[in-house]
């Protein structure tokens, strides 16, 4: 496939995308945009509508710039146009992220002088809080002794322990029966 470059104004947004960019999302591919540029092709038809990449599209009108690198797809149909489209935007949608490899990466970025911002995390969702255990007890079986429940909506109250047999109980502890 080759890569080519196109006037932003020619081309066409795809009237049926079913996906959608908010704010946060915006700023994200913008915030890429200016540090890195462009690296994935927007894909569009024969009519330069956009299959894939309407996101990246409106970041690039938003920005203020002329051309833009596409892929012209050899997609015919409608049919696997949208599916293609739909399958493109599910597929990053279920992929799952390794927390251990992200968070030692997101770190080393930092460390190096990165502003993770710029790519749509929030360094407040990384920090490790640290924990004020002064004071803190470790308990064993004997705490539990008296450990009773209530129903938050009713508000009976009933002790786990009050009880031989594992029937409920009235709401003076007694065993119903």
């Amino acid at each position: 496939m080759e890569v080519i470059e196109l006037d932003v104004a020619s081309l066409i947004f795809d009237p049926s995308n079913a996906r959608t960019h908010d704010e946060k999302n915006m700023q994200t591919i913008k915030g890429s945009f200016a540090k890195f540029k462009q690296q994935i092709p927007i894909l569009i038809d024969d009519n330069n509508v956009v299959i894939a990449g309407n996101g990246r599209l409106q970041a690039a009108m938003d920005m203020g710039w002329d051309k833009i690198k596409c892929i012209r797809s050899d997609l015919k149909t409608n049919t696997d146009k949208t599916a293609y489209a739909l399958a493109d935007n599910r597929s990053s949608e279920l992929a799952a992220w390794n927390m251990d490899v992200m968070g030692e990466q997101l770190q080393s970025l930092r460390e190096d002088g990165f502003e993770i911002e710029d790519i749509g995390f929030d360094p407040k969702d990384f920090e490790i809080k640290e924990l004020d255990i002064d004071g803190a007890k470790e308990l064993d079986a004997s705490d539990f002794d008296n450990f009773g429940h209530q129903c938050p909506k009713c508000g009976f109250e009933w002790d786990d322990n009050k009880s031989s047999s594992n029937g409920p109980l009235e709401p003076d502890g007694s065993e119903i029966g």
